[in-house]
């Protein structure tokens, strides 16, 4: 690919990251997509949630194993240096995520994914790994940016917090989900005790710590996406939890932001 088209993909790409974020907040506030909690019938073909979750999720690894050699700055420590939390994040979630899924799943909802929510996620993950990858590798100026390295170690710090918060979030509720036999226990201790939703609350630390780190439209845009996607979805999960344990659930629990929302 020439350079005027592949500067003129990026750009067009990038403008597509914000663009998708105020319909997305907008469904979700009406519709949730119907897996895990919400799910139900009537969208289509599914499938298992552990081949779904791998699918969806692969893009973030090939395509950005691909895009990334390819990029001016490819050698660069710095690029190297912000390429791999985004790799780590997405390693877990393509790989352990879903094994960890299959280990606690109901042999009899092991097809209940599905198949166009998972299509719509495979195509948001190709779009969000060719920006990220593609603006970190190539597209970013390093030259003369005295403050890189501590804007690094700050957004490391943040995402590595959030990080450690989503992972052991979402082991807490596959434990809890293969306790209670394919079912939903009520999750506590730890973040469960101020929000609903420590998973969602620790996703959204680690990309507003990815934003910091790459000091970008590209990373602002993938940060706000992900509030636009899982906030809404934050809180539907809140008010199923609400309805289901009524008075047994904590009532000082907030859906994802704690003490706030």
């Amino acid at each position: 690919m020439q350079s005027d088209e592949s500067e003129t993909l990026f750009r067009y790409s990038l403008l597509s990251l914000y663009l998708i974020g105020p319909p997305t907040v907008i469904s979700l506030r009406f519709i949730q997509a119907p897996y895990g909690k919400h799910r139900r019938p009537g969208w289509g073909p599914t499938m298992s949630p552990p081949l779904a979750w791998f699918l969806m999720e692969s893009p973030t690894l090939w395509l950005t194993l691909l895009l990334f050699p390819s990029g001016r700055h490819s050698s660069d420590p710095r690029p190297l240096s912000l390429i791999l939390p985004f790799l780590l994040h997405y390693l877990h979630r393509t790989l352990i995520h879903p094994i960890r899924i299959s280990l606690s799943s109901d042999r009899k909802r092991a097809a209940d994914f599905p198949v166009a929510v998972a299509a719509l996620a495979f195509g948001f993950n190709l779009l969000n790994a060719f920006v990220q990858a593609r603006f970190v590798s190539h597209v970013k100026d390093y030259d003369g940016d005295g403050f890189f390295w501590w804007r690094f170690a700050a957004g490391l710090a943040v995402f590595v917090g959030g990080m450690v918060v989503n992972v052991r979030s979402d082991r807490a509720l596959l434990r809890l989900k293969r306790e209670a036999k394919g079912g939903y226990g009520l999750p506590r201790g730890g973040w469960f005790e101020v929000v609903s939703c420590p998973n969602y609350f620790g996703e959204i630390v680690e990309w507003l710590g990815w934003a910091v780190m790459t000091w970008s439209w590209a990373g602002l845009g993938f940060f706000l996406y992900t509030c636009a996607n899982l906030v809404p979805r934050a809180r539907a999960n809140h008010q199923w939890y609400l309805e289901k344990f009524g008075e047994d659930y904590p009532k000082g629990r907030k859906a994802v932001i704690p003490f706030l929302y």
